[in-house]
């Protein structure tokens, strides 16, 4: 079956304009020329991969990527910010979030002072 390029995310609402705002990420890199930033991968698990941006902007998030979906979420209640999961990944990635949430509280001072991210263990 060929899938529509319209679509972000399989099941229904799931548009292309969903994840406008979760920028693209997962070669370490975004942009081209001098504004290329680096994107470091702070976790993986069930083929999800969670990253933040080095001195993104407030509020505290991070960027996650399943497949063709991208969503941001926020530190802080784990709102979805922008972009779009299937239920199922979001489920584990929630999940996986409040396991770790000083750690991600950690890695976004880290990351907004341009410091080395750490690894953040994967949701087992």
């Amino acid at each position: 079956m060929k899938r529509d390029p319209s679509r972000c995310c399989p099941g229904p609402g799931r548009l292309a304009g969903e994840c406008a705002a979760a920028r693209h990420f997962g070669n370490g890199s975004q942009g081209s020329g001098p504004h290329l930033r680096t994107v470091p991968e702070v976790s993986r698990f069930f083929g999800i991969v969670v990253a933040m941006y080095y001195d993104d902007h407030p509020p505290p998030h991070f960027h996650v990527r399943y497949g063709e979906c991208r969503a941001i979420l926020e530190l802080d209640g784990l709102v979805v910010l922008g972009g779009a999961l299937p239920p199922r990944a979001l489920g584990l990635v929630a999940e996986w979030a409040a396991l770790h949430r000083a750690e991600l509280e950690e890695n976004w001072r880290r990351a907004r002072s341009l410091a080395p991210l750490n690894r953040i263990g994967p949701l087992e």
